[in-house]
């Protein structure tokens, strides 16, 4: 039996978008609990120095564009002839195009770009790593969807139907690959800080993205369900740590909201809202 810090003990992960946010932290998560990563990226610099943060004899870093299926083969049979065999896959890349509220300003091109990263790219990671896993009955794949899958008017056009052809992939997949005891699922965040979301409002450089993490955090947290909690990316790093493990074995085909229950209400009703007077 795993104990608690060793709840991935023997096992093989792949990730990808892993050189920063929720992919960097999941991936050292995954590390503690002993397995064994390939991190997959396009930022070489950052993906060597989270490599390096784990360790040479745990971690591996190969580049990959999702949207490439050569880079993606690529990289998976890296993972099968470096560790023998690839016991998770975590589609976790994703992109948001500029926030243009009005469909008649948005660019065809950007919306191509999204749904390439976000769809076709998940797409090929769950095709390369089935290549894999079926010969081996066995496999745990889980790719980022967003609260964008479930709720209106929270990101742009692009990025809200990159998130729901996630969900309809994963539940395909889950049918499909069910009967070879391949598990598939989904995670969908809310708002948390990280490089993507930050990019999202148009922020950049360090001290910039340093002085607007509280700002935006704050936000996140005024339009949550659940207070006196802060989401951060170490949350939904937990949330795919219990889905790759075998805590989670008979989970297959569903979309795990980290969401504080946002997902689920309507703000504009508020009877079950304590008062002063309560």
């Amino acid at each position: 039996m795993t104990t608690p810090t060793r709840r991935l003990e023997g096992k093989v992960a792949l990730i990808t978008g892993a050189s920063s946010g929720i992919g960097e932290c999941t991936a050292k998560l995954f590390a503690e609990h002993r397995a064994k990563i390939i991190i997959a990226d396009i930022q070489d610099e950052l993906g060597q120095v989270v490599c390096n943060a784990i360790g040479s004899s745990n971690a591996i870093y190969v580049h990959c564009d999702v949207t490439n299926e050569e880079d993606i083969k690529n990289a998976i049979d890296i993972a099968i002839t470096t560790y023998g065999k690839l016991d998770i896959m975590f589609n976790n890349t994703g992109i948001i195009d500029p926030t243009k509220p009005h469909i008649i300003d948005n660019e065809k091109s950007d919306f191509e770009r999204v749904l390439s990263v976000n769809v076709t790219g998940v797409f090929l990671g769950m095709k390369h790593a089935a290549r894999v896993m079926v010969p081996a009955k066995t496999g745990s794949i889980i790719s980022t969807a967003s609260v964008a899958s479930h709720v209106g008017g929270v990101a742009t056009h692009a990025y809200c139907s990159s998130k729901h052809a996630i969900v309809g992939l994963t539940k395909n997949l889950a049918v499909e690959l069910g009967q070879f005891g391949i598990r598939v699922n989904c995670l969908s965040p809310h708002g948390v800080a990280t490089p993507l979301s930050l990019s999202y409002f148009g922020l950049e450089g360090d001290e910039a993205i340093k002085n607007a993490i509280g700002v935006l955090e704050n936000a996140i947290h005024l339009t949550g369900n659940l207070k006196n909690v802060t989401l951060k990316a170490d949350d939904i790093a937990k949330a795919a740590l219990f889905l790759a493990s075998d805590e989670a074995k008979y989970i297959s085909g569903q979309n795990l909201f980290v969401d504080g229950g946002f997902s689920i209400v309507n703000p504009s009703l508020n009877h079950l809202k304590y008062t002063r007077n309560d």
